[in-house]
């Protein structure tokens, strides 16, 4: 994607919280203020009956309007076809949503640093095709020409490795460090182990979930609440939207509290009811012991898979403000025997994502030769020594025909994740009966054996194939991922040499008509 006039930012659009960053004329990346002062925003929609859109209300604010009419944990559902919300009439989507909250990002930034118009955006690693398409939307929607979207542990990296000092240094030593970025934050849920020189940055091994993070620790405190209000007054809170909207925001509170105390005091009001309790933190570390364990069996998978023993990591970074619970820090010091590290001068759990995306700008910047005016030589020349290469976070395979059951489809695997890209690899598979005069190529992306668990990215026809073709005539496909992440596919039928290829580009998924009416109706809103 290319550049346009205006300035750069990295933007974490994240499930409970976002923030926007800029690499300053110092070459530090740095969060921008939003208009309340702060630098994370909660990402949280409110629409109000009167067409303006606040994002990031206050609780008293919110507390307001009806739950109906406020929206949360939206990245959730990002990529999400069948989810929508219904105002003044209209369906919103998932992205349309998120694009309101970059929308108030992009305007609040504006006050620091002027006209934004290009953005890289993070995302989880686990995102797939999809998800990152409706990522890619929301930003185009807000009016931000999105020039790259970056895997959030990647940027974690990035923005470590530079606070450090290291990053884009020729003149250290290019000695290989090994890190791990455990990325714990309000909705999703990374792990990622990173090889990296001074110049060169290469990830080895990533998983994760997109439906795990600290929302859930907060929802068992929740549910262990109610469930006690039930027993002891007879009335089921959560029956009542409110009343569960009050109760998860003073459990959020008492989650927080917990990371720096071993008790706290708990109460809740439903009804003119009041339940009072004191919760320590040795109840909830035992009511969401099995997600942390999934967190546990994530990461001991990843490190297994990139090769590389606990003990010869170089430091394990933690990022996401739900890493502030001290259970994490317990855990991860008996899986690596070492110490994690939460904060590195400027670098904050809750900022990484972002500050690393945004120096992640920065380097796409320095190498088309723009945007360096108000840097020094050496920090554009940092900047552009930096080469980085990824890993695939989903595998890539085809549907094929189960050769003991022809109407049983399966996924065939072609790459499997986690592997190097850029990356080519070609297989033979034969045609399924004779005189046939097509083949259909399903492109699917996922791990599941079954095609219908897996999702379907894109699909091609080899057509016009000869005549009195016998069955099993072996067909050549091969498979491969470009150095910028793009899917080439192509099929040949080698008796013939009919063939047929395919892209799988992600400039959009949505239309461009409805990116342009998307866009439109997001400007009929105030958002505050």
């Amino acid at each position: 994607m290319k550049f346009i006039e205006g300035q750069t930012v990295g933007i974490d659009l994240g499930t409970t919280y976002s923030t926007i960053a800029q690499v300053n004329k110092k070459g530090e990346p740095v969060a921008l203020l939003n208009t309340e002062g702060r630098n994370i925003t909660p990402s949280i929609v409110l629409l109000g009956d009167d067409g303006q859109v606040v994002v990031g209300p206050t609780f008293e604010r919110s507390s307001q309007e009806s739950a109906d009419h406020i929206v949360e944990s939206i990245k959730r559902q990002m990529g999400n076809k069948d989810f929508s919300v219904v105002y003044q009439n209209k369906k919103l989507t998932p992205e349309f949503i998120s694009a309101l909250i970059l929308k108030k990002l992009k305007q609040d930034g504006e006050k620091t640093v002027g006209p934004i118009m290009n953005a890289v955006i993070t995302v989880p690693y686990y995102f797939n095709d999809v998800r990152r398409k409706a990522t890619q939307d929301a930003g185009r929607i807000a009016g931000l020409n999105v020039v790259d979207i970056i895997n959030e542990p990647t940027a974690a990296t990035l923005a470590y490795a530079w606070m450090k000092g290291e990053l884009g240094r020729s003149d250290l030593k290019q000695d290989a460090k090994q890190i791990l970025v455990y990325d714990l934050g309000g909705g999703t849920f990374d792990v990622t182990v990173v090889r990296y020189t001074p110049t060169q940055f290469r990830v080895l091994a990533t998983d994760g979930d997109v439906m795990l993070g600290g929302l859930d620790w907060t929802t068992r405190i929740t549910d262990h609440v109610s469930e006690q209000f039930f027993r002891k007054f007879g009335e089921d809170p959560r029956l009542d939207p409110e009343a569960m909207r009050d109760f998860n925001a003073n459990c959020e509170d008492a989650k927080r509290a917990l990371s720096t105390a071993l008790q706290v005091p708990l109460t809740v009001y439903y009804r003119g009811k009041t339940l009072s309790l004191q919760f320590t933190r040795k109840d909830f570390e035992r009511m969401t012991a099995d997600l942390l364990q999934r967190t546990r069996d994530t990461t001991e998978l990843v490190l297994q898979q990139s090769g590389v023993d606990p003990k010869q990591l170089s430091e394990v970074v933690l990022v996401g403000g739900s890493t502030y619970m001290p259970a994490v820090e317990i855990m991860l010091s008996e899986i690596c025997h070492r110490q994690p590290l939460r904060d590195l001068e400027l670098l904050r759990p809750e900022e990484a994502v972002a500050q690393g995306a945004a120096i992640h700008a920065a380097i796409l910047e320095a190498r088309e030769n723009r945007g360096l005016a108000g840097l020094n030589a050496l920090i554009g020349n940092r900047l552009r020594s930096v080469k980085t290469s990824d890993v695939n976070s989903h595998a890539l395979g085809i549907k094929v025909s189960n050769p003991n059951d022809r109407a049983q489809k399966n996924n065939h695997i072609m790459i499997p994740k986690n592997t190097q890209i850029p990356y080519s690899v070609s297989q033979r598979f034969a045609t399924n009966s004779a005189n046939q005069k097509t083949i259909h190529v399903y492109i699917l992306q996922g791990d599941a054996t079954d095609p219908d668990a897996c999702t379907q990215i894109g699909d091609f026809r080899v057509l016009n194939l000869p005549p009195h073709l016998p069955a099993g005539s072996p067909v050549e496909v091969t498979y491969s991922y470009d150095a910028n992440g793009r899917i080439h596919a192509v099929a040949k039928e080698l008796v013939s040499g009919c063939l047929a290829t395919t892209e799988i580009v992600r400039d959009s998924g949505l239309s461009e008509k409805s990116v342009g009416d998307f866009t439109a109706l997001a400007s009929e809103y105030t958002v505050e």
